[in-house]
């Protein structure tokens, strides 16, 4: 048995990264638990415009209800891993 839901977490944190480095406060890292909008200060256009391309980027579509739910990078991570591997 392959470790694929790791790798594919791993590969999802990196896109998410990627898409939060401009927002990235000085030398503070992007962690599983960096708080999206309250870490790093990012306004709800800029969140939904995150999430679009994220959406696009692993051809998944995460509804409204949810979206509001997503606080942290885990979060966002857990929610696009466990929509594209439905159990």
């Amino acid at each position: 048995m392959t470790n694929d839901r790791a790798t594919g977490q791993d590969d999802i944190f990196a896109e998410i990264t990627k898409r939060l480095e401009p927002f990235r406060k000085g030398e503070t890292p992007i962690t599983l638990d960096t708080d999206i909008t309250r870490d790093l200060n990012i306004d709800s256009l800029a969140v939904m415009d995150m999430i679009m391309e994220l959406e696009d980027r692993f051809d998944v579509s995460i509804p409204l209800n949810v979206v509001a739910e997503i606080k942290t990078v885990r979060e966002l991570a857990d929610t696009i891993g466990s929509i594209r591997r439905p159990a």
